[in-house]
């Protein structure tokens, strides 16, 4: 009889800067063959600059149980606290270019 190895628990540290997250209200996507990289932008208020907040990049695999994973939060949070608006005018898509 084979015995199944027992499931371990993954330690995962974080500084307090990264427990405190950040904010994003524009998310661009990108893609090649061999990765998919989320860039996460914060566009301020009544002006025309924003601030690359977080650069994520992880490999197609990931990033389609990142969705899923996404689909499925949306759908039970949307059974809890009812159906997500998105704004009713869909702003035209920002000309977002980086700068250093």
């Amino acid at each position: 009889m084979v015995e199944e190895p027992k499931p371990q628990q993954v330690q995962i540290k974080a500084e307090e800067k990264e427990l405190l997250g950040q904010y994003s209200n524009l998310a661009m996507i990108h893609h090649n063959a061999e990765e998919f990289t989320l860039n996460f932008i914060y566009i301020f208020p009544n002006t025309l600059q924003g601030k690359l907040v977080a650069s994520i990049i992880v490999s197609p695999g990931h990033a389609k149980r990142l969705l899923r994973a996404l689909g499925e939060n949306i759908s039970r949070y949307e059974a809890q606290f009812g159906t997500i608006r998105e704004s009713p005018e869909v702003p035209p898509e920002p000309s977002v270019g980086f700068v250093q």
